[in-house]
């Protein structure tokens, strides 16, 4: 048993995680704004604590006092243009510098960040091609807003500390697709606001996050096959971390060039219901794989009884 600081652990990513992590036998600290839904169920194993993690003080205080062997920071700003541009990167800069800083300097050993497949730049308004598919962690980044740019000052923030502090202090990152909540399957609004139903659906709606996703139950298994695997690991090592196929009815060696132009050649390399990020190194160095496709879990909602208003999340 470890105990694990989450920051952000009332969003939508973090509820699950804290809950999971308290589940798997973990003390768990939150460290949010608010207090996370997931502290009221699971009783004595989390502790939530509201603070803000943009004052670097408190973050600080925060942090020294958990005494944790872990932290994960999960807290930003979560959605691309959902606040002015330099809201946006100054928030979430500023949250990665104070948390995993702050982290580093108590002493907490192993230190993880969320960052985003979105640092690859896709979506750019002027075009954009990778070299090659599945994309990977050897995908350049190329950001082309101010979300996708703070999620690549947060992967290079764990770099710098890595060659800072001791080696004892261990980083890594993780760029998970978009996230599907368990609450989701059965019919709550995702992120977007539409239902995974309604996405696959309407292909337009998952393109222009290249139709990835993962269910956030699978990134709580991720993390706790990091966390004890990181003093083997690179320093500040990089995962993506995705479901094995793609939130689509159609191969996406039919559905890309529809709205990718000129990925046509690329889009064939993935075969079968093959999803356009892979995360195959988090398969070989972590022994990870994803447990939960849209393909299972739709399934088994729609054998349950529907989930009640007061039963999903605001």
């Amino acid at each position: 048993m470890s105990r694990i600081v989450v920051t952000g652990g009332s969003g939508r990513l973090g509820r699950t995680v804290v809950a999971g992590l308290a589940a798997a036998g973990h003390e768990v600290v939150s460290l949010d704004r608010a207090h996370p839904d997931a502290a009221a169920s699971a009783g004595g194993a989390v502790t939530p604590i509201a603070v803000d993690l943009t004052d670097a003080d408190a973050a600080r205080h925060a942090l020294a006092a958990a005494r944790a062997d872990a932290v994960i920071h999960l807290a930003a700003i979560a959605v691309p243009f959902s606040a002015p541009e330099d809201v946006i990167l100054r928030t979430n800069t500023t949250l990665a510098l104070n948390v995993l800083g702050g982290a580093a300097r108590a002493g907490i050993r192993r230190v993880v960040t969320a960052s985003s497949p979105t640092v690859l730049g896709y979506g750019a308004p002027n075009g954009w091609l990778p070299e090659r598919l599945p994309l990977d962690e050897t995908t350049p980044p190329r950001p082309w807003n101010a979300y996708a740019l703070s999620k690549l000052v947060a992967e290079q923030t764990i770099a710098m500390l890595a060659r800072e502090v001791s080696p004892d202090i261990r980083f890594a990152a993780f760029r998970p697709c978009y996230v599907i909540a368990p609450e989701e399957w059965e019919g709550a609004p995702t992120q977007q606001g539409n239902t995974v139903g309604e996405r696959l659906d309407d292909p337009a709606l998952s393109a222009p996050a290249l139709f990835n996703y993962v269910d956030a139950r699978d990134v709580t298994g991720f993390l706790e096959a990091l966390l004890p695997a990181m003093g083997d690991l690179p320093p500040a090592e990089v995962f993506f971390v995705g479901a094995d196929d793609a939130l689509a009815r159609t191969p996406l060696a039919e559905l890309l060039p529809r709205f990718l132009p000129g990925s046509d050649a690329l889009a064939a390399e993935l075969t079968g219901t093959m999803p356009a990020f892979s995360s195959a190194k988090a398969e070989r160095m972590l022994g990870w794989r994803p447990t939960r496709s849209w393909r299972t879990e739709l399934a088994a909602s729609d054998s349950s009884p529907p989930a009640s208003r007061k039963d999903v999340p605001a």
